[in-house]
């Protein structure tokens, strides 16, 4: 059985074939084309660009060589960065105190020092505690318990019939500031206080009560004991005559205490007990014992050129009334004798009776 003929290719199918033949030949031309220009123009290629460029450039006799200058590198300086640890804790910011703390008096404890920690001024802790102090840092206490504002000002208990505009012109303040104060937590609308409440007058002030043992010039009549105590001297005295210059009165050039200011008229010098007390200048003693107002033992020297100074709460007295000391001389051992929570030298100057700050007259420290 013969088999029957293939059928012819159809008129489409041979466009197809000689179509396929037709753009094969077409891209082996245009891949022929492209080998030819690259072979005619070698300065397409990064190397040959610049053999070119040099040969373009020189003249006859000239070296092909062209000379090239690439632009600097710019050194940066590293920056310097702080490296932060990631914290999965929140840290809270300290905010002013608007609450009245309570302080328990400890050994060493001053009004001075106390203000100082609590970054106010020494008269606002004494105004805050006219209760226990009357006005006298001398009268701090051991255990004494104080009352400490958070700002500079007068706190004050109010009392039956008082006003915010009486109040503020008693301490020369103003009464919004009272109003305003978030610590008093007043109502601004119709502000109500009661009698027993305490209110802080920020920025007021009132003068000091102060008890002091009276400047005592050696040709006048001593002090009554009954008023000033045991050690006041009876009598007029003569004797030694200060050299206007003045020394420090104990080993210790630094304090332990109060500063002088307002209300304290002195320095409190470092001075443990037993510690040498000496004159700080020559003089007559015209004081020497037993002394009221928180001074404890005391002794007073008149100078005899309008000077006179004072060395308070000393444990024992080393010269009498009447005598002749120059300066330099022993007149007692230290102590805390009187209002003191521990050891130190009250030491005060006085001219023409006023106060003088020892500062202005002791040599450096």
């Amino acid at each position: 059985m013969s088999e029957s003929p293939a059928p012819a290719p159809s008129r489409g199918e041979r466009w197809q074939y000689w179509g396929s033949w037709c753009l094969a030949i077409a891209a082996l031309a245009f891949a022929a084309y492209l080998g030819w220009r690259s072979w005619q123009a070698p300065s397409t290629f990064p190397g040959q660009a610049l053999a070119a460029a040099q040969s373009s450039l020189a003249t006859p006799g000239e070296s092909n060589s062209l000379s090239v200058s690439l632009p600097s590198i710019i050194e940066v300086a590293p920056v310097v960065s702080v490296f932060r640890r990631a914290s999965l804790h929140t840290i809270i910011p300290n905010r002013p105190r608007q609450e009245v703390k309570d302080y328990n008096v400890t050994t060493g404890d001053s009004i001075f020092g106390i203000a100082q920690a609590f970054n106010i001024k020494p008269e606002t802790v004494l105004w805050a505690n006219y209760d226990l102090l009357n006005d006298n840092p001398d009268f701090l206490s051991l255990d004494m318990q104080l009352k400490i504002p958070p700002v500079d000002g007068v706190l004050y208990e109010w009392q039956e019939g008082d006003t915010l505009e009486g109040v503020a012109a008693r301490f020369e303040a103003e009464s919004e500031d009272i109003l305003n104060w978030p610590g008093n937590q007043l109502d601004l609308t119709e502000p109500e206080l009661e009698a027993g409440q305490f209110v802080m007058v920020p920025g007021g002030h009132r003068e000091f009560r102060q008890w002091i043992v009276p400047t005592i010039p050696r040709g006048r009549a001593g002090v009554s004991t009954s008023l000033y105590g045991a050690g006041a001297c009876s009598g007029s005295y003569e004797g030694a005559y200060g050299t206007g210059t003045f020394v420090w009165p104990a080993a210790n050039h630094y304090l332990s205490g109060n500063d002088y200011w307002s209300g304290h008229l002195a320095i409190d010098i470092a001075a443990g007990e037993g510690a040498a007390i000496y004159a700080a200048d020559s003089g007559v003693v015209v004081f020497a014992g037993p002394a009221f107002g928180g001074y404890g033992n005391m002794v007073m020297i008149d100078h005899g050129n309008g000077y006179q100074t004072l060395y308070a709460h000393m444990n024992s007295v080393g010269a009498g009334c009447g005598a002749s000391v120059s300066q330099g001389q022993y007149i007692g051992l230290s102590g805390s004798t009187g209002r003191s929570t521990g050891p130190h030298l009250h030491f005060e100057v006085r001219y023409q009776g006023g106060f003088v700050s020892p500062w202005f007259v002791l040599p450096p420290p």
